[in-house]
């Protein structure tokens, strides 16, 4: 199949799966050819192609998993071939809408022939997405290992962005959480959070790659969400996996990923604040409800399901195509 990489912790676990994986490589890399990524341990079957070999081996690919408007031209382009007309596709949506949420209209709501898929419940009722055909496949993690250790009487943050993002990832709110326990922020462009947050307790922690984000995320003592409008956060659930108790807005996806005894999500600051307080006071109280969000983000979010539900997803894709409607996927490049 053609894929871009584009979310980096999502194809980590797309490409797990037992497909030939084409990523578009060009000499610049860049946002539409950088191939694999250097930081990330991706298997043999994820392999780079350039726009050159991707014409050489266009009528082996099965299909294209789309995530962004430009890629239907550059498969075109590149392939000879067209997403949807005369090649399978499959478009990911990882985003919340923007704007006038419930009446956005999907950029394929006017085709029937590319199939949606969302990567929460949440997303798949407030897009509008017209004539298209909707799916839903839940994030899938690898499994970090449980780290948890709370030892850092701190709350750890991960958003990227969010001097740009502002009240979109809930950067105003820090300062009033970091009233009850210090907040640690990590991601990309969290150098700049001076500019937006100057309460002296809010730090910055940097953008780390993953393994040494997952080990510092386990030091603190709690996971703070503090997110109004983006879709379910891959760091959440890591951070889950890890066993860290969550204190979270009871916003998008998280109102019904996070069970009750995995952490306090609300859409009340008071009660938040107090979650704070109380894993802060009691790290007893904190392991147990990271613990129980270790086994709920393991269940929900393994990979093994996500990818037998992506397969799922592939085979109805290949069977409406005319002329694509293979005994297996095991062969599908």
């Amino acid at each position: 199949m053609l894929h871009w990489h584009v979310h980096g912790s999502w194809s980590t676990a797309f490409v797990q799966g037992g497909h030939t994986y084409l990523l578009p490589v060009l000499p610049e890399r860049g946002p539409w050819g950088g191939g694999r990524p250097a930081a990330w341990d991706w298997p043999a079957a994820a392999v780079e192609a350039t726009p050159a070999t991707l014409r050489e081996r266009a009528d082996e690919i099965d299909v294209v998993v789309l995530q962004r408007p430009e890629e239907i031209e550059l498969t075109e382009r590149w392939t000879g071939r067209r997403p949807g007309v005369d090649l399978p596709a499959v478009w990911v949506e990882h985003n919340t809408p923007r704007g006038d949420a419930p009446a956005t209209r999907h950029v394929l709501a006017d085709r029937d022939d590319i199939p949606v898929v969302h990567v929460t419940h949440f997303n798949a009722l407030m897009w509008d997405t017209g004539r298209a055909p909707v799916h839903v496949v839940e994030h899938g993690v690898l499994d970090p290992g449980h780290r948890y250790t709370g030892t850092l009487d701190r709350a750890a943050v991960v958003v990227n962005e969010p001097v740009r993002r502002g009240r979109v990832t809930g950067t105003d709110l820090l300062a009033g959480f970091a009233d009850e326990i210090g907040v640690d922020v990590y991601g990309i462009g969290t150098e700049r959070l001076g500019e937006a947050v100057t309460h002296p307790d809010v730090r910055i922690g940097g953008d780390l790659p993953q393994d040494r984000l997952h080990r510092a995320l386990a030091e603190h003592r709690v996971y703070l969400h503090p997110v109004r409008w983006t879709s379910l956060g891959l760091s959440l659930i890591e951070a889950m996996m890890v066993g860290m108790p969550v204190v979270a807005l009871a916003t998008t996806e998280v109102a019904v990923d996070v069970p009750a005894d995995a952490g306090v999500v609300a859409t009340d600051l008071g009660v938040l604040r107090a979650g704070l307080r109380a894993y802060r006071a009691d790290p007893e109280l904190a392991r147990a409800a990271g613990a129980a969000g270790r086994a709920s983000a393991l269940a929900r979010h393994g990979v093994g399901r996500f990818l037998a539900d992506w397969d799922r997803v592939l085979d109805t894709v290949l069977a409406s195509s005319a002329g694509h409607v293979p005994d297996s996927l095991e062969p599908a490049v």
